[in-house]
C-alpha cells in the first residue's frame, strides 16, 4: 500500500505542478500540500483522472497554528473507491487570507466550508450561501480557535417571565474548573469495598 501511495504522490506532483508544494506518506496515508490559489483545480483534477478517481469528498475542516504567519491548515480528505485509496490536501493560509470554494467543483463541499467558516472564521471566496451553520444567530467568535474561551461569550436561556430566548454575557454560578480528581487510593476520606482487605495484608 505504502509503494502504491508513494507512486500515486509522484503522479500527482508530475502531473499537476502548479498545485503541489509537496507530498509526503506516513501512517499508511498520502498527504498533499497544495497551493491555496489552485486548490478547486487540484480536486478537480483528482477526480477526473484515470489514476486517482477521487469522487467522495469525505470531510472538510481546520488546524489553529495561532504562532504561525500562516495561521490555518485548511485540510480535505478525499476518497478513491474506485483505487481504494484516500488521500489528505492541506494548505496553509493567513487568517486574513480567504480560500477559493471548491463547491463548483463538488457541490457537497457546501456545508462543509460554512462549517469551517463558523468554527474557524476562515472565509471561502466564491460560496454561494456562506454562513454559519452550527452555532446560533449572533454568535460571537469561533468556537474552535485557539483563543476561542471555553466559556465562550454569551449564555443562551429561555426566559418564562418574557416568553422568550434572551442571550445574556457569560456569568458562572459556581468555582470553574474546581474538581477534585483524586481516587479512592490518593488518600480520599472514604472506603470503598475491598479496601479492608489492604489493611489484613499491611497486618499479616
Amino acid at each position: 500500500m505504502t509503494e502504491a501511495l508513494k507512486e500515486l504522490g509522484t503522479h500527482i506532483e508530475l502531473k499537476r505542478p502548479d498545485c503541489v508544494l509537496g507530498w509526503d506518506v506516513a501512517h499508511g496515508e498520502l498527504t498533499v500540500d497544495a497551493a491555496p490559489a489552485n486548490i478547486a483545480g487540484l480536486v478537480e483534477f483528482l477526480r477526473n483522472d484515470a489514476s486517482c478517481r477521487f469522487t467522495s469528498l469525505v470531510d472538510i475542516t481546520a488546524v489553529d497554528y495561532p504562532d504561525r504567519p500562516k495561521r490555518f491548515d485548511v485540510v480535505y480528505h478525499l476518497l478513491s473507491m474506485w483505487q481504494n485509496h484516500r488521500i489528505r490536501l492541506k494548505i496553509a493560509v493567513r487568517e486574513d487570507e480567504a480560500v477559493p470554494s471548491i463547491t463548483a467543483v463538488v457541490p457537497a463541499a457546501n456545508w462543509f466550508e460554512r462549517e469551517v467558516f463558523d468554527m474557524f472564521g476562515i472565509l471561502f471566496s466564491g460560496h454561494p450561501d456562506l454562513r454559519r451553520i452550527l452555532t446560533d444567530y449572533g454568535f460571537r467568535g469561533f468556537p474552535l480557535r485557539k483563543d476561542f474561551p471555553t466559556t465562550g461569550y454569551t449564555e443562551v436561556r429561555y426566559d418564562e417571565e418574557l416568553k422568550r430566548v434572551v442571550y445574556e454575557p457569560v456569568s458562572l454560578v459556581q468555582e470553574y474548573r474546581q474538581f477534585d480528581f483524586m481516587s479512592p487510593w490518593e488518600g480520599a476520606q472514604y472506603v470503598l469495598p475491598g479496601d479492608e482487605k489492604k489493611k489484613e495484608e499491611a497486618k499479616g
